[in-house]
């Protein structure tokens, strides 16, 4: 196996259960992880290693990593990591201590600066395989290991902030995600006394532009203890920014510590840093609704009807925040950490609620307590009943996945926990933990919306309901099993509705437990029989997903189930009833299904003996259901389409999918059959198979037999054998299959029988190899009749079927009962006379005996007669053909295919009969001189169950000489095949020898994917049965599945890392690597598939095949080689390994280069493909590892602790020498290599010859090559800058790119002075020192005062000083005195440099950066390689090139080209900011020339130009001093701004000028900011919307940057976070003064607003049109919090502007306004004021159209803010609706009706009666007039008020009838005919009644008498006409 490849191939971890051994807490832990390994050793048929032995093999392992690390041979130990996760996979138990060593040992090797990131990646994950996940207990405590966290912070913070030249380079490289993950998976491990460093660092650097890298950062580090010292801080931090990022952080690491600190004081942590408990949890009052309000929002719920999604905010905020680009990612499942957080708060902390209904007399009355007496369950409650109504399938939406995500993970966690807290080893205190009744609440809870949402429309949604229903199911199987069958019975008896019928079988078959098992339910059995007989009508071919969803609820239940009748086994005691049971009776009332003997309700639960009686009786409808169901398929298949196609399958997908689930049932059926139904059905199968031979069915129908056998294989066997050998004999015998072909086809029609009779054969030999002893002689003879009779493509490839499945069933070692029992239990007669009591019977591991199938010598007897008498043959046949190649024809070719693929049939069936000796290696493929052979990776040998394993056992020796001829004849094979003459006809014999040539290679121990699909099969089967991980119990089919993943995962070790033997190497590198270069596509796709595969198997097998594959490339060769060999190299494995190692990676890119030869496109296109796949292999850091020689003294004393833990004997000290020599020639070679490879590549891209394709091809490829730690030969760096005056803009913009690179890299270790400031980016420029800040407001007033022309200095980069100053920051002083010392190589670069740049260089260049660029953007900006470009010339030359440069921008800055100006603006921006460190003369003539021209370029600037400098300002100023460019901030402040002008441009013009002036500059703006703001306040009344817009844009700007909490240092910031109510200063608001005075002016200019049409030019409009959108874009912004006060302040005003009906613009925005505020997170001290505004401003407003706008902004407030609202604050809103319902107008009263719903339904249940009481005493006061009547329209609004306030009361209870309902219903229908709107009203209440009570009316409407359905019915429709 290839060292590359390896770091790819992932060994899979077996699912995690380490339950087993899980519950006994004293004892050590390694002592369990003994006992788990000893429930998986017992459960194998072989004898395993001891774990002494496998310490060894451990020893060994961690031997050569140490080597391997001394060596600093990184490459080569990533190829023992996977031996040690092989070793891992095994389950052995390792100390905790070397556990230790080992993560302290790959978490130093993830530190290694300068390596390649996928190599740290594969480290990053072996330390999180030696971790493990925490399912049930973490593998290490913090109390085992300390990690220091401080290198890790080095190596992230240069990926997180790196320098920004450097940046450009390093592309999107994962690296910070992979450091954070490893910060992740190692906190807990960084010393908690650590905390306050880690905020002291982190905290200061923390700015509003760095949050989303910053807050990643915090969370991933901060150890999960201590929390009482950063949590003040981060509530703080996460209060003040509007950030989707930072909520799913924040959310994350919230969920998570709830769940570590459930114990609080008693937990791991102990007293020191264990979370005290406060109000809720371990959170107080405040941070809990701050919690719930950030979930609540994350439920993206469209509550109060606003279609928007109303988190947008948050993204949008992230999205305008990226300025610094969040370079960090990951998924976080914010919904699963909501549901920790709630479940893990969990406790009794209150009053238990009482009753809902209080006294009647008071409704303004609040109910004391918490439902349950908890705090948490009380807000969960609120929660899921104010969205409730969202999870019906008919409000769906793209809500409705996470609502039902968060029901099943709510559920989960919760099973989580209640299991943990039964077990002796829990912590947490009995007071503290969940309780029977809260877990009884909690199901009752999320019980109705689960039922809702069972009926989702996606299959994702109805997936998450089944989850939760399964587990509360399994929690409280009283409250949801009777209504869930009641759906049931209901859903599966509707034909019509199949949407239903799925979801109710889907649902099924997640609760089959509680259904059969009697533990769990004991009603539950009786029902199995009905619900089975009444899915049998699901089985239907014309509704695919009917079928499988009625196979999967007969699967799942029937897996726990023995059918068997029973009812012959009375238990001595008279049957309630004489009718027979299976009989349903009706009764009158209710059409569900009864079983008789039952009285009225189905559910309900009778004594234990009365249940089993009925369950007894229902026994006996299995032998007709079983017949039924075989008849059902049998049928089904009869309907089936053709078989047909390449693959043979059965019709499309649908019906393969059909197939393949009616299979899996029918195994699980026939398995668990009784003898008597066993042989019934049996016979039926039997007779039909006799009489019938269907083409259609050929296959399902062998898949029907091998089921039978599968389950009774002597029985199916002696049935079947016999007829099936006659009749295929007789077919043969009459020409059947003997037109020859090779080539797939149809059936031929006159073949069907035999084909069907051989299908049948195939399923009777697969499986019990017992049964096939009885009957050898006839299989034997058998085989030799089928391989020389059957000729056709499809005759021969069933008989190559049947033999594979022959040698598998012999050969095999397989678990051979599955079922649910142990096998002891089922054959007990007891068991057979009452197996009921056992069904749902769940095994713990140890107590599971599995039964497998060991080849008996007799077997391995049978395998080598067949190999003898049929093989051999065969095979002499094979050989003779190919000895003749001359004649070969159709008869030839046909035989050739048919005997090879007979052979290699064989062979595939025997994967584990021969185990591997060792082999002599003839080409090891190694350089002696820089390699080891004992460093070369070696598989560990454990036992795998292989047959013949002794080199001296005659059997071993005679298998082998078969397999050897095997692998001969097929090279003899290819040999032949080569040198025939009109090879397109014999393609199929080539493909052949391609198939053959993988069985041989391929076909040993067990392949990745086939082990992958068992993985997944047992972590499937187990987690069906359990609720959490922590159950050690589950159903014994699954524990049977993991002894067989253990026996695999086994088998699969020996797959990897094989050495190739000389035939091997024959076979590889003379046929297999030919074969990839063929000319035919599809022989060399396939014998590409298989090199690639076999080259993941063998150790150095790519290296082997190289060279001859590189000879394909070279010229003359056939482009059909050419290709082969392409695909061959760019295989991502491969091109891995070439472009790692030196003198592959020459020799790879030199063949990519030199193919511009061959013309055909499709090459070419493959040479550009992976020419940029291999750039992500090209870098310094590849050259780095592979050439590694920096001091490494973390690994070094990691090394020293590994090495305590094991025998002195680990050292292997002689090797150690020898490799570490080895290291330093490997180390030069590799260098040596790349400048040859350098010079190479440069040769070619300097002939004249090439193609400016391939030059710029060599330019990326030479750009690669260029590194910090040596210099760029001179040669190399002339050649780059020629190409920067190419007239390919994409060579140009390369050219640039590696001149900046090469000029970086020069500087960058001109500067170093140690290998750790080059590879960390810690160095030191020789301009800049380091001054401390004592006093922050002193040091900041200094930047704002001019500069010190003596001993001032610059501070470029202020990135610290928001919420507290870092100690030190860096300066440049203003006199450099110093200057870059460059040494020899690097001024012969400059040199280099220097001699291309002549005189009309600059002319040149101008000219093509002013051409049109081919790439049309959408918006005109700076191309960024050419600004960057132009700094380095400036940096590197100190400006000497000044004097050419100026006068060639003269022209093209007022040339009218835009183009033209842009080029100007690139050039400019480039001299900028490259004359930071010039010398100061050279700086003063810049400026002496620039500055009075400024003018000149503004007042040119046109529309299409201006975006040009507007940038050319932002990236001058942007992060450095601008008093480094006073003339310019000088002319920027003296612009004048005119705000009423004519011309719009003009004026925005300056505006832009000053917006991009402040977000360059920032924070050193405040000095002037106060001044704009007036300005910009003062103005606000423009008459153009641009300007409008950027006055917006600058005041969001101002505030953002004058908020600077900055606190003098980190401890004063905790405290102040700790104890002042507003520490960020987030609620003061920075433009009070200037607001207020505009709120103080509005109502005059209110009155003074012009009539339509010139409405919008009043000042009042206008104004309030720049407020709104100020408002809008600082609500939209990460610092909407500072906003907040103003919009308060507005409030009355925003409401009073959302009803000018005159002005829709402004109307618009005042609504869109004040939704966005009221849907965002409000503190609680803050809701009441809102509250107060809102209510006000409906109360006291004349107007009803504000009342209307503001009542869906009360609602969205109140949803949001629902657990904040203090009490009176309810009332308040509740005096408010009831106003409303009376209100004037109609559109308001329904407003208020809808909203008093939802109110009622989340918070006021216990003022129902009264507020009924009230409604219907108002009805029935009110007489309607007559129509004339003057009183009319006054009676009409009171009653319809009142009709009103009674339907929103119906309406809060939209799925439930309480008992107060139905009487309702009479006082409606009186008004069913009154005129409208109340007819209306009361028909549409109806209508949603009916729509929303559709699925539980059959149950519902008992709460009605006939005259109250009635009523019903008439509110419906109005009463009749004929009335």
């Amino acid at each position: 196996m290839d060292e590359e490849d390896s770091t790819s191939m992932d060994v899979l971890e077996s699912p995690s259960d380490d339950i087993a051994a899980e519950l006994v807490s004293d004892r050590s832990a390694y002592e369990k992880q003994k006992a788990t390994l000893q429930t998986y050793i017992d459960s194998l048929p072989y004898e395993c290693e001891s774990i002494d032995v496998m310490q060894a093999k451990l020893e060994y392992i961690v031997g050569k990593l140490i080597v391997c690390a001394k060596s600093k041979n990184w490459l080569v130990l990533t190829t023992w990591d996977a031996i040690l996760q092989c070793w891992l996979q095994m389950r052995y138990p390792m100390t905790t201590s070397t556990r230790a060593a080992l993560v302290r040992f790959y978490y130093e090797l993830c530190l290694l600066p300068g390596i390649e990131v996928r190599v740290i990646r594969s480290w990053a994950d072996m330390l999180y395989r030696l971790l493990g996940s925490k399912t049930v207990k973490r593998k290490l405590e913090a109390t085992d290991l300390q990690l220091p966290w401080k290198p890790l912070w080095d190596v992230l913070y240069k990926e997180l902030f790196p320098k920004s030249r450097l940046a450009e380079f390093q592309g999107n490289r994962n690296l910070n995600n992979i450091l954070l993950y490893v910060a992740e998976s190692c906190k807990r491990y960084f010393p908690a006394t650590d905390i306050p460093d880690m905020l002291e660092t982190f905290l200061p650097i923390l700015t509003p532009d760095t949050t989303l890298t910053m807050i990643p950062v915090l969370t991933s580090f901060l150890p999960p203890t201590h929390t009482h010292i950063y949590l003040p801080v981060i509530f703080r931090i996460w209060e003040a920014f509007n950030s989707h990022i930072m909520d799913d952080r924040f959310l994350e690491f919230a969920g998570i510590l709830a769940e570590e600190h459930v114990a609080g004081k008693e937990g791991l942590a102990g007293e020191e840093g264990g979370a005290a408990w406060k109000d809720i949890g371990i959170w107080t009052q405040e941070e809990w609704l701050m919690l719930i309000s950030k979930g609540i929002e994350s439920l993206y719920v469209p509550v109060g009807n606003s279609s928007q999604n109303v988190a947008a905010t948050a993204v949008q905020a992230d999205a305008t925040a990226a300025r610094q680009g969040s370079k960090v990612k990951k998924t976080i499942s914010r919904i699963s950490f909501l549901a920790k957080l709630f479940v893990y708060s969990m406790a009794l902390d209150g009053p238990i609620r009482g009753d809902s209904a209080s006294t009647p007399g008071s409704p303004n009355s609040q109910p004391m307590g918490y439902l349950a007496g908890s705090k948490a369950l009380d807000s969960l409650d609120k929660l899921i009943t104010s969205t409730e109504s969202f999870f019906h399938p008919s409000n769906s939406g793209h809500w409705t996945f996470t609502l039902t995500n968060l029901l099943q993970r709510l559920t989960v966690e919760f099973a989580d926990r209640w299991l943990e807290e039964q077990q002796p080893s829990c912590k947490t205190p009995v007071a503290r933990r969940l309780t029977p009744s809260l877990r009884r609440a909690f199901v009752d809870v999320l019980r109705t919306p689960a039922f809702l949402a069972m009926f989702s429309k996606d299959s994702f949604s109805i997936s998450m309901a089944q989850g939760a229903l399964r587990t509360m199911a399994l929690l409280e199987p009283t409250l949801i099993m009777p209504e869930l069958l009641e759906r049931a019975y209901g859903g599966l008896e509707v034909v019509n509705e199949t949407h239903r019928t799925t979801a109710v079988l889907k649902m099924l078959s997640g609760i089959s437990l509680p259904l059969v098992s009697e533990m769990i339910w004991r009603p539950g059995q009786k029902h199995l029989l009905p619900l089975l007989e009444l899915c049998l009508p699901g089985i239907d071919l014309n509704d695919p997903n009917k079928t499988v969803c009625a196979t999967l609820f007969i699967v799942s239940t029937m897996q726990h189930v023995k059918v068997g009748d029973l009812s012959m086994h009375h238990s001595g005691f008279a049957l309630s009833g004489d009718a027979p049971g299976e009989e349903l009776m009706e009764v009158d009332t209710e059409d569900t299904h009864i079983p008789e003997g039952v009285e009225m309700s189905p559910f309900v639960s009778l004594s234990k003996r009365e249940e089993r009686t009925l369950v007894r009786e229902s026994t006996a409808g299995f032998a007709d259901w079983v017949t039924s169901l075989f008849r059902r398929v049998l049928a089904l298949y009869e309907n089936l389409p053709e078989e047909g196609g390449k693959k043979k399958t059965t019709g499309g997908k649908s019906e393969e999918t059909v197939l393949k689930s009616i299979k899996s049932m029918l195994d699980v059926v026939t398995l668990h059959l009784s003898d008597q139904l066993f042989d019934l059905v049996l016979n039926l199968v039997f007779d039909y198979a006799a009489t019938n031979a269907k083409s259609n069915a050929i296959r399902a129908f062998g898949q029907l037999v091998a089921c039978l056998a599968r389950a009774q294989p002597q029985k199916t066997l002696d049935k079947f054998l016999p007829s099936c050998i006659s009749r295929i004999q007789e077919e043969l015998k009459y020409g059947a299959s003997s037109i020859r072909t090779t080539s797939t086809h149809d059936l031929v029609p006159s073949d069907t029988t035999l084909h069907w009779n051989m299908s049948i054969l195939r399923g009777c030999l697969a499986y019990g190899a017992h049964a096939l002893l009885k009957h050898k002689e006839d299989i034997i003879n058998l085989l030799s009749l089928l391989l020389n009779k059957t000729k056709n493509e499809r005759g021969y490839t069933g008989t190559a079927a049947i033999v594979t499945r022959v040698m598998h069933a012999l050969s095999g070692v397989y678990p051979s009962d599955n079922r649910f029992v142990n096998e002891d239990v089922w054959n007990q007669p007891e068991f057979n006379e009452s197996h009921n009591t056992q069904w749902g019977r769940l095994y713990e591991a140890k107590d599971v005996k599995v039964k497998w199938h060991i080849p008996s010598n007799e077997e391995v007897q049978f395998i080598l007669d067949i190999l003898d008498r049929v093989a051999a043959p065969a095979l002499d046949k094979i050989e003779t053909l190919a000895r003749s190649t001359q004649h070969w024809d159709e008869v030839v070719r046909n035989d050739f295919c048919r005997y090879l693929l007979f052979v290699r049939s064989i062979w595939s069936g025997l994967p584990s009969f021969l185990k591997e000796g060792p082999k002599d290696v003839v080409h090891p493929c190694l350089d002696p001189e820089i390699e080891l052979e004992e460093l070369i990776v070696d598989h560990i040998d454990v036992k795998a169950g292989f047959i013949l394993t002794d080199l001296d056992d005659p059997r071993y020796q005679q298998a082998l000489q078969h397999r050897i001829r095997f692998g001969n004849v097929t090279h003899l094979a290819a040999v032949a095949l080569r040198r025939i003459q009109g090879g397109e006809d014999h393609l199929d014999a080539v493909v052949a020898v391609v198939k053959a040539i993988d069985t041989y290679f391929l076909d040993y121990g067990m392949s990745r994917a086939d082990f992958i699909t068992l993985q997944k099969n047992f972590a499937q089967s187990r987690e069906v049965n359990r609720v959490s991980a922590r159950q050690k119990e589950n159903s014994r089919i699954a524990w049977v599945k993991r002894a067989q993943v253990y026996h695999c995962g086994r088998l699969y070790i020996h797959a990897l890392y094989r050495r190739r033997s000389s035939l091997d190497d024959t076979l590889l590198k003379e046929d297999l690597a030919e074969l990839c270069l063929s000319p035919y596509t599809r022989v060399r796709r396939l014998a590409q598939n298989v090199l690639h595969s076999a080259c993941g198997s063998y150790v150095r097998a790519t290296r082997y095949i190289l060279p001859s594959i590189f000879n394909a490339l070279s010229k003359g060769n056939d482009p059909d080689r050419i290709k082969g060999a392409l695909y061959v190299l760019g295989n991502k494995g491969t091109a891995a390994l070439t472009m790692s190692e030196p003198p592959l990676r020459r020799q790879y890119l030199v063949a990519l280069l030199e193919c511009q030869h061959e013309e055909k496109p499709s090459i070419q296109k493959l040479v550009t493909t992976f020419s940029t796949e291999c750039l992500i292999h090209l870098g310094e850091e590849v050259i780095r590892t592979s050439s590694y020689t920096a001091p490494t003294p973390g690994i070094e004393s990691s090394i020293r602790t590994l090495e305590e833990e094991f025998s002195p004997a680990i050292i292997d000290s002689e090797l150690t020498k020898v490799a570490v020599e080895c290291a330093a020639k490997r180390a030069k070679r590799c260098l040596e290599e790349s400048d040859k490879t350098v010079r190479s590549i440069l040769e070619i891209a300097c002939r004249p010859t090439t193609h400016w394709r391939y030059v710029h091809m060599a330019m990326k490829f030479l750009m690669g090559f260029l590194r910090r730690d040596a210099v760029a030969p001179p040669e190399l760096v002339r050649f780059f800058m020629e190409q920067t005056l190419s007239p390919q803009s994409g060579i140009r913009a390369s050219a640039e790119q590696a001149i900046v690179k090469t000029a970086v890299l020069m500087k960058i270790r001109a500067y170093a002075k140690t290998d750790d400031e080059l590879w960390l980016c810690k160095w030191q420029s020789p301009f800049a020192k380091t001054i401390s800040i004592n006093d922050p407001p002193a040091f900041l007033e200094q930047l704002y005062q001019p500069i010190n022309e003596v001993d001032g200095f610059y501070v470029d980069l202020l990135d610290t000083g928001f919420l507290a100053w870092t100690k030190t920051i860096k300066c440049y002083p203003v006199n450099l005195t110093n200057s870059v010392s460059w040494d020899l190589a690097s001024r012969q670069c400059l040199q280099a440099m220097r001699s291309c740049i002549g005189k009309g260089y600059f002319t040149q260049l101008a000219t093509l950066w002013s051409q049109e660029s081919s790439k049309a953007s959408g918006s005109p900006h700076l191309h960024a390689e050419n600004v960057i470009f132009m700094i380095t010339l400036a940096k590197l030359f100190n400006g000497e090139h000044m004097h050419l440069i100026l006068p060639i921008v003269e022209p093209l800055m007022i040339d009218a080209d835009k183009f033209k100006q842009a080029a100007a603006a690139e050039i400019l921006t480039g001299l900028l900011r490259g004359s930071k460190h010039w010398p100061k003369q050279t700086r003063e003539e810049l400026w002496s020339w620039l500055t009075p021209r400024f003018n000149v370029i503004f007042t040119q600037a046109k529309p299409d130009t201006v975006s040009y400098w507007t940038s050319f300002l932002e990236h001058t100023l942007l992060n450095l001093d601008p008093r480094r460019f006073q003339p310019l901030v000088d002319w920027i402040l003296s612009l004048h701004l005119d705000f009423q002008g004519d011309s719009a441009f003009s004026m925005t013009k300056a505006l832009n000028v000053i917006v991009v002036f402040i977000d360059s500059v920032g924070v050193r703006f405040n000095g002037v900011s106060e001044k704009y703001a007036s300005i910009f306040f003062d103005n606000a009344d423009s008459n153009y919307a641009e300007i409008r817009t950027s006055i917006s844009n600058a005041l969001c700007l101002i505030a953002k940057y004058q908020w600077r909490p900055a606190y003098p240092s980190v401890d004063a910031l905790l405290a102040a976070c700790a104890e002042s109510p507003d520490p960020l200063r987030i609620r003061q608001g920075f433009f009070s003064y200037h607001v207020q005075s505009i709120i103080d002016n509005l109502p005059k200019w209110k009155d003074e607003r012009f009539s339509p049409p010139r409405v919008s030019q009043s000042r009042y409009d206008k104004v309030g049109l720049t407020m709104l959108l100020w408002l809008w874009v600082s609500l939209h912004s990460p610092e909407a919090c500072l906003v907040r006060p103003h919009a308060m302040a507005l409030l009355p005003e925003l409401l009073s502007m959302s009803e000018l009906s005159d002005n829709p613009e402004l109307q618009k925005y005042s609504s869109a306004v004040l939704r966005v505020f009221s849907s965002g997170h409000l503190p609680p001290s803050l809701t009441d004021i809102v509250l107060e505004n809102l209510v006000s401003a409906i109360q006291s407003s004349e107007s009803w159209r504000i009342r209307l706008h503001a009542l869906p902004a009360l609602v969205v407030f109140f949803y949001r803010n629902l657990l904040t609202i203090s009490s009176n604050g309810v009332l308040k809103i509740m005096d408010v609706l009831l106003d409303c319902l009376s209100d004037e107008n109609v559109e308001v009263r329904e407003m208020s009706s809808k909203t008093l719903a939802g109110v009622v339904r989340c918070s006021q249940r216990q003022n129902i009666i009264p507020l009924k009481n009230r409604f219907i005493s108002l009805a029935r006061s009110v007489k309607l007039p007559s129509r004339t009547h003057r009183d009319y329209g006054e009676s009409l609004r009171k009653l319809h008020s009142a009709i009103l306030g009674l339907c929103a009361l119906i309406e809060s209870f939209p799925y439930s009838v309480e008992p107060w309902m139905p009487s309702l219903t009479e006082v409606l229908a009186r008004h069913a005919t009154d005129p409208p709107p109340i007819s209306t009203t009361i028909r549409h209440c109806a209508s949603e009644f009916k729509k929303t009570h559709q699925d539980t009316w059959h149950k519902d409407q008992l709460a009605f008498d006939e005259d109250q359905l009635q009523s019903l019915s008439t509110m419906l429709v109005g009463t009749s006409y004929y009335a």
